[in-house]
């Protein structure tokens, strides 16, 4: 079981901490910096458990990193959606006007 009172501590203050990480390659050099800030969510305890599931099987770190790790494939959606949707509505307008498409071959 956590300890709720300190739970509730940081639940009344909340806690913006920009800090500096670095990652590092196998040969010790940076590839990577950037801020993060500490941030504090409300998780169904069944998705908690499932985390940590995760992290027992080595696919994760961290809850920190699990979490890191879903919001960026969330962010990568929906870019990917985003790009689907210009495809589609272009897809249309070509449709319309095929006169203004250029053949592949005179693109390069």
């Amino acid at each position: 079981m956590r300890d709720t009172t300190s739970r509730r501590v940081l639940e009344a203050s909340p806690v913006r901490h920009p800090i500096r990480s670095a990652y590092i390659c196998v040969d010790n050099t940076v590839y990577g910096i950037m801020a993060t800030t500490q941030v504090q969510v409300r998780i169904p305890e069944e998705l908690v458990e499932e985390i940590d599931h995760w992290i027992e099987e080595g696919r994760f770190s961290s809850r920190s990193e699990a979490v890191k790790t879903i919001l960026t494939i969330y962010k990568e959606r929906e870019c990917t959606r985003k790009f689907y949707e210009m495809l589609s509505r272009e897809s249309e307008e070509a449709k319309k006007h095929p006169e203004s498409l250029i053949p592949l071959r005179d693109v390069a």
